[in-house]
Protein backbone atom coordinates (compact mmCIF):
# COMPACT_ATOMS: atom_id res chain seq x y z
CA UNK A 1 0.00 0.00 0.00
CA UNK A 2 1.11 3.35 -1.03
CA UNK A 3 -1.09 5.51 0.79
CA UNK A 4 -1.22 7.70 -2.32
CA UNK A 5 -4.63 8.37 -3.92
CA UNK A 6 -4.94 7.42 -7.49
CA UNK A 7 -7.23 9.76 -8.68
CA UNK A 8 -4.19 12.05 -8.72
CA UNK A 9 -1.18 9.79 -8.59
CA UNK A 10 -0.25 8.02 -12.01
CA UNK A 11 0.27 4.77 -10.91
CA UNK A 12 -1.46 0.93 -11.68
CA UNK A 13 0.29 -2.29 -11.28
CA UNK A 14 1.92 -2.67 -14.37
CA UNK A 15 2.80 0.90 -15.17
CA UNK A 16 3.83 4.02 -13.29
CA UNK A 17 4.96 7.91 -13.81
CA UNK A 18 8.95 7.78 -13.45
CA UNK A 19 8.64 10.47 -11.03
CA UNK A 20 6.88 7.68 -8.44
CA UNK A 21 9.72 5.04 -9.06
CA UNK A 22 10.71 5.44 -5.53
CA UNK A 23 7.27 5.57 -3.86
CA UNK A 24 5.43 3.43 -5.58
CA UNK A 25 5.92 -0.43 -7.42
CA UNK A 26 5.04 -1.10 -11.15
CA UNK A 27 6.39 -3.33 -13.51
CA UNK A 28 7.93 -0.35 -15.84
CA UNK A 29 7.68 3.68 -15.27
CA UNK A 30 7.27 6.28 -17.94
CA UNK A 31 7.86 9.66 -18.60
CA UNK A 32 5.01 11.52 -19.67
CA UNK A 33 4.66 13.27 -23.15
CA UNK A 34 3.11 16.29 -22.80
CA UNK A 35 -0.31 17.34 -25.05
CA UNK A 36 -3.27 19.30 -25.32
CA UNK A 37 -7.06 18.79 -25.57
CA UNK A 38 -8.01 19.60 -28.77
CA UNK A 39 -12.18 19.48 -29.09
CA UNK A 40 -14.48 21.59 -26.87
CA UNK A 41 -14.36 19.47 -23.93
CA UNK A 42 -13.16 15.40 -23.20
CA UNK A 43 -14.24 13.22 -21.31
CA UNK A 44 -11.99 11.66 -18.37
CA UNK A 45 -13.09 7.74 -17.61
CA UNK A 46 -12.58 5.46 -15.30
CA UNK A 47 -11.44 3.01 -17.61
CA UNK A 48 -10.46 2.17 -21.41
CA UNK A 49 -14.34 2.25 -22.78
CA UNK A 50 -16.84 4.74 -23.55
CA UNK A 51 -19.25 2.96 -21.25
CA UNK A 52 -16.87 3.52 -18.30
CA UNK A 53 -17.87 5.95 -15.42
CA UNK A 54 -16.96 9.49 -16.28
CA UNK A 55 -15.02 11.22 -13.56
CA UNK A 56 -14.49 14.49 -14.93
CA UNK A 57 -13.78 16.04 -17.92
CA UNK A 58 -11.17 17.97 -19.88
CA UNK A 59 -11.65 21.51 -21.27
CA UNK A 60 -10.28 22.57 -24.97
CA UNK A 61 -6.80 24.03 -24.47
CA UNK A 62 -6.16 21.86 -21.11
CA UNK A 63 -3.02 20.36 -20.56
CA UNK A 64 -2.67 16.52 -20.05
CA UNK A 65 0.67 14.38 -19.06
CA UNK A 66 0.18 11.14 -21.55
CA UNK A 67 1.66 7.54 -19.87
CA UNK A 68 -0.09 5.23 -22.49
CA UNK A 69 -0.94 5.44 -25.36
CA UNK A 70 -3.10 2.08 -26.39
CA UNK A 71 -5.68 1.11 -28.77
CA UNK A 72 -7.25 4.42 -29.53
CA UNK A 73 -7.00 5.84 -25.42
CA UNK A 74 -4.52 7.74 -23.15
CA UNK A 75 -3.76 6.79 -19.68
CA UNK A 76 -3.00 10.28 -18.64
CA UNK A 77 -2.97 13.04 -15.54
CA UNK A 78 -4.32 16.76 -16.40
CA UNK A 79 -1.80 19.29 -15.36
CA UNK A 80 -5.00 21.79 -14.31
CA UNK A 81 -5.80 19.42 -10.94
CA UNK A 82 -3.90 15.94 -11.09
CA UNK A 83 -6.33 14.07 -12.19
CA UNK A 84 -5.57 10.66 -13.56
CA UNK A 85 -7.81 8.73 -15.98
CA UNK A 86 -8.45 7.78 -19.46
CA UNK A 87 -9.75 9.51 -22.60
CA UNK A 88 -9.36 8.86 -26.55
CA UNK A 89 -6.49 9.42 -27.85
CA UNK A 90 -8.19 11.55 -30.99
CA UNK A 91 -8.73 14.27 -28.22
CA UNK A 92 -5.45 15.07 -28.10
CA UNK A 93 -2.92 16.87 -29.84
CA UNK A 94 0.32 18.84 -29.37
CA UNK A 95 0.57 22.02 -27.59
CA UNK A 96 0.34 24.98 -29.76
CA UNK A 97 1.72 27.74 -26.81
CA UNK A 98 0.96 29.09 -23.90
CA UNK A 99 -2.65 30.45 -23.79
CA UNK A 100 -3.41 34.26 -24.49
CA UNK A 101 -7.24 33.76 -23.42
CA UNK A 102 -9.41 32.15 -21.43
CA UNK A 103 -13.23 31.52 -22.33
CA UNK A 104 -15.18 34.17 -19.97
CA UNK A 105 -18.92 33.20 -21.31
CA UNK A 106 -20.21 30.23 -20.15
CA UNK A 107 -20.18 28.63 -24.05
CA UNK A 108 -19.52 29.88 -26.96
CA UNK A 109 -19.31 28.44 -30.55
CA UNK A 110 -15.86 27.88 -32.57
CA UNK A 111 -16.44 29.08 -36.28
CA UNK A 112 -14.67 27.74 -39.06
CA UNK A 113 -14.67 31.55 -40.48
CA UNK A 114 -15.35 34.74 -38.88
CA UNK A 115 -19.33 34.55 -39.99
CA UNK A 116 -22.02 33.79 -37.33
CA UNK A 117 -23.93 32.31 -40.41
CA UNK A 118 -21.62 29.80 -40.94
CA UNK A 119 -22.15 26.02 -39.40
CA UNK A 120 -19.81 26.10 -36.25
CA UNK A 121 -17.23 23.21 -35.90
CA UNK A 122 -16.73 23.14 -32.17
CA UNK A 123 -18.53 24.65 -28.79
CA UNK A 124 -16.25 26.12 -26.14
CA UNK A 125 -16.98 26.29 -22.02
CA UNK A 126 -16.03 28.57 -19.69
CA UNK A 127 -12.40 28.24 -18.73
CA UNK A 128 -11.44 26.90 -22.04
CA UNK A 129 -7.86 28.05 -22.99
CA UNK A 130 -7.23 29.60 -25.91
CA UNK A 131 -4.38 30.56 -27.82
CA UNK A 132 -5.36 33.68 -29.94
CA UNK A 133 -2.91 34.22 -32.78
CA UNK A 134 -5.44 36.92 -35.51
CA UNK A 135 -8.46 39.13 -35.19
CA UNK A 136 -11.35 40.18 -37.66
CA UNK A 137 -13.85 42.09 -36.79
CA UNK A 138 -15.38 40.86 -33.93
CA UNK A 139 -13.91 37.36 -33.80
CA UNK A 140 -10.48 36.33 -32.83
CA UNK A 141 -8.41 34.00 -34.81
CA UNK A 142 -7.73 30.45 -32.53
CA UNK A 143 -3.71 28.53 -33.24
CA UNK A 144 -4.85 25.25 -34.61
CA UNK A 145 -7.66 26.61 -36.54
CA UNK A 146 -11.28 28.19 -35.80
CA UNK A 147 -12.93 31.63 -34.65
CA UNK A 148 -14.91 32.36 -31.57
CA UNK A 149 -16.20 35.69 -30.20
CA UNK A 150 -14.30 38.38 -28.85
CA UNK A 151 -16.35 39.27 -26.35
CA UNK A 152 -16.55 36.08 -25.10
CA UNK A 153 -13.05 36.00 -24.29
CA UNK A 154 -10.83 37.50 -21.51
CA UNK A 155 -6.95 37.83 -21.12
CA UNK A 156 -5.34 35.42 -19.09
CA UNK A 157 -5.09 36.35 -15.74
CA UNK A 158 -8.09 38.61 -15.77
CA UNK A 159 -10.52 37.15 -13.18
CA UNK A 160 -14.34 37.21 -12.36
CA UNK A 161 -14.42 39.13 -8.30
CA UNK A 162 -16.96 36.49 -7.27
CA UNK A 163 -17.21 33.38 -7.39
CA UNK A 164 -21.22 33.30 -6.20
CA UNK A 165 -22.48 35.04 -9.35
CA UNK A 166 -20.32 33.25 -11.35
CA UNK A 167 -21.66 30.01 -10.01
CA UNK A 168 -25.12 31.43 -10.41
CA UNK A 169 -24.56 32.00 -14.02
CA UNK A 170 -25.16 28.16 -14.23
CA UNK A 171 -28.40 28.21 -12.91
CA UNK A 172 -30.43 25.96 -14.82
CA UNK A 173 -27.63 23.53 -16.22
CA UNK A 174 -28.80 19.78 -16.11
CA UNK A 175 -26.69 17.84 -13.45
CA UNK A 176 -24.28 15.34 -14.99
CA UNK A 177 -22.15 13.07 -12.92
CA UNK A 178 -18.31 13.84 -13.33
CA UNK A 179 -19.52 16.82 -15.72
CA UNK A 180 -17.64 20.03 -15.71
CA UNK A 181 -19.07 21.92 -18.49
CA UNK A 182 -22.36 24.20 -18.96
CA UNK A 183 -23.84 21.33 -20.88
CA UNK A 184 -23.25 19.50 -17.10
CA UNK A 185 -22.19 19.15 -14.48
CA UNK A 186 -21.75 18.02 -10.46
CA UNK A 187 -21.92 19.59 -7.49
CA UNK A 188 -17.84 19.72 -6.87
CA UNK A 189 -17.68 21.06 -11.02
CA UNK A 190 -19.81 23.80 -10.35
CA UNK A 191 -17.39 24.54 -7.47
CA UNK A 192 -13.96 23.89 -9.40
CA UNK A 193 -15.45 26.06 -12.39
CA UNK A 194 -16.58 28.92 -10.37
CA UNK A 195 -13.84 29.38 -8.28
CA UNK A 196 -11.00 29.07 -11.48
CA UNK A 197 -13.14 31.22 -13.07
CA UNK A 198 -11.92 33.79 -10.08
CA UNK A 199 -8.65 33.19 -10.29
CA UNK A 200 -8.32 29.58 -7.45
CA UNK A 201 -7.39 26.13 -8.84
CA UNK A 202 -8.69 23.41 -6.66
CA UNK A 203 -9.06 19.67 -6.65
CA UNK A 204 -11.69 18.40 -8.59
CA UNK A 205 -13.52 15.93 -6.22
CA UNK A 206 -16.00 16.96 -3.03
CA UNK A 207 -13.35 15.04 -0.64
CA UNK A 208 -10.18 16.51 -2.18
CA UNK A 209 -11.75 20.45 -2.02
CA UNK A 210 -13.16 19.71 1.67
CA UNK A 211 -9.61 20.21 3.17
CA UNK A 212 -8.10 22.19 0.26
CA UNK A 213 -9.90 25.36 0.06
CA UNK A 214 -9.63 28.82 2.35
CA UNK A 215 -10.07 28.86 5.57
CA UNK A 216 -12.92 26.73 7.76
CA UNK A 217 -15.65 28.50 9.28
CA UNK A 218 -17.08 27.12 12.94
CA UNK A 219 -20.89 26.17 11.59
CA UNK A 220 -23.14 24.69 13.99
CA UNK A 221 -26.34 25.05 12.24
CA UNK A 222 -26.81 28.85 12.76
CA UNK A 223 -26.65 31.10 9.63
CA UNK A 224 -25.64 34.44 11.21
CA UNK A 225 -21.87 32.89 10.96
CA UNK A 226 -21.91 32.51 7.23
CA UNK A 227 -20.92 34.94 4.54
CA UNK A 228 -21.81 35.11 1.14
CA UNK A 229 -19.62 32.88 -0.55
CA UNK A 230 -18.93 29.94 1.82
CA UNK A 231 -18.72 26.54 0.71
CA UNK A 232 -21.13 23.95 2.51
CA UNK A 233 -20.06 20.43 2.77
CA UNK A 234 -21.92 17.53 3.23
CA UNK A 235 -19.91 14.03 2.84
CA UNK A 236 -20.58 13.68 -0.85
CA UNK A 237 -22.27 17.08 -2.23
CA UNK A 238 -20.98 21.45 -1.51
CA UNK A 239 -23.07 24.04 -2.88
CA UNK A 240 -22.31 27.95 -1.89
CA UNK A 241 -24.13 29.61 0.63
CA UNK A 242 -25.21 33.73 -0.92
CA UNK A 243 -27.71 34.69 1.58
CA UNK A 244 -30.54 33.42 4.16
CA UNK A 245 -32.42 32.41 1.57
CA UNK A 246 -30.28 31.18 -1.03
CA UNK A 247 -27.89 28.56 -1.47
CA UNK A 248 -26.68 27.50 -5.00
CA UNK A 249 -25.95 23.81 -5.34
CA UNK A 250 -25.61 21.25 -8.79
CA UNK A 251 -28.14 18.60 -7.27
CA UNK A 252 -29.50 15.33 -8.29
CA UNK A 253 -32.59 15.91 -6.70
CA UNK A 254 -33.33 19.01 -9.15
CA UNK A 255 -31.12 17.42 -11.72
CA UNK A 256 -29.51 20.53 -12.61
CA UNK A 257 -27.86 23.65 -10.87
CA UNK A 258 -30.78 25.24 -8.42
CA UNK A 259 -31.15 27.83 -5.93
CA UNK A 260 -32.55 27.38 -2.35
CA UNK A 261 -32.85 28.17 1.46
CA UNK A 262 -30.07 26.26 2.62
CA UNK A 263 -32.13 25.26 5.91
CA UNK A 264 -34.50 23.40 3.35
CA UNK A 265 -31.91 21.54 1.38
CA UNK A 266 -29.80 20.63 4.41
CA UNK A 267 -33.64 19.20 5.60
CA UNK A 268 -34.09 16.98 2.30
CA UNK A 269 -30.27 15.71 2.73
CA UNK A 270 -30.66 14.23 6.19
CA UNK A 271 -34.09 12.81 5.45
CA UNK A 272 -32.74 11.17 2.61
CA UNK A 273 -29.08 10.12 3.56
CA UNK A 274 -28.87 10.54 7.43
CA UNK A 275 -25.48 13.41 6.70
CA UNK A 276 -25.45 16.49 8.67
CA UNK A 277 -23.41 19.39 7.61
CA UNK A 278 -20.00 17.94 8.08
CA UNK A 279 -17.59 21.53 7.08
CA UNK A 280 -17.51 24.77 6.05
CA UNK A 281 -15.01 26.80 4.39
CA UNK A 282 -14.37 30.05 3.33
CA UNK A 283 -12.13 30.44 -0.14
CA UNK A 284 -9.71 33.09 -0.18
CA UNK A 285 -10.11 34.52 -3.67
CA UNK A 286 -6.64 36.62 -5.11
Amino acid sequence: MTGLDPRTHPFRDDIAAETLRDTVSAERYVSATRKRVVPGSAPLRRAPRDTAPLDTELLSGELVDVYEDKDGWSWLQAVTDDYVGYARSAFLGAPVGPPTHILAALRSYVFPIPDLKVPPIDMLSMNSALNVCGQDGAYSELTGGGWVYSRHLAPVGDFEPDHTATASRFLGTPYLWGGKTSIGLDCSGLIQLSLARCGLAVPRDTDMQETAIGEPVAFNGDEAVLERGDLVYWPGHIGIWIDPGRFVHANATDMMVAIAPLHEVAAHIEKATGDKVRTVRRPVLA
